[in-house]
């Protein structure tokens, strides 16, 4: 039986997560929510997959960087395939912004040593930054969690190899 890549590992559970996060998203109105771990937990579990399949396919004689080499390969899949997702999705739902800068307005508004102005400049630069600022967060987010994962399997699993 022919094996998985990791890269198309990577593609699976990128398209799972995309599935996810629109469910969510249409169930909860939103992304911000508990709910969104699933999505977290499903990127984890692609990733461990590719590596402990890895694993499995070099009968346990892989090094670290044969391991994190796999988990590479998976979880950069992901995160191109995800920020490619926010992307489009930010620009299909232009409300996203409205609604942030609603919120971020009624928040300024408590302040006491905020002019009116004020208020109005700091909308229109988060307004300005809104698509480079969640598409950035979405790249090193995404970059971090994948490395970080790959890091510390890559560790576990090359220490417990058969010698």
């Amino acid at each position: 039986m022919k094996s998985i890549s990791a890269k198309s590992k990577g593609l699976i559970t990128g398209t799972m997560m995309i599935i996810i996060s629109i469910c969510i998203y249409l169930v909860k109105k939103g992304f911000d929510n508990q709910l969104q771990y699933i999505t977290y937990s499903t990127y984890v579990a692609g990733i461990l997959w590719a590596m402990f399949a890895f694993k499995k396919e070099t009968d346990n004689t892989a090094t670290f960087k044969q391991y994190f080499a796999e988990g590479f390969k998976c979880f950069i899949v992901v995160t191109l395939m995800m920020v490619l997702f926010t992307l489009i999705f930010i620009l299909l739902h232009p409300e996203l912004k409205e609604q942030m800068a609603t919120l971020m307005r009624a928040e300024l508004v408590t302040m006491k040593d905020i002019t009116p102005l004020d208020i109005e400049n700091r909308i229109a630069a988060a307004k300005k930054f809104f698509l480079p600022g969640y598409i950035m967060g979405a790249i090193l987010g995404y970059l971090f969690i994948g490395a970080l994962i790959t890091l510390v399997a890559a560790g576990f699993l090359s220490a417990t190899k058969k010698n």
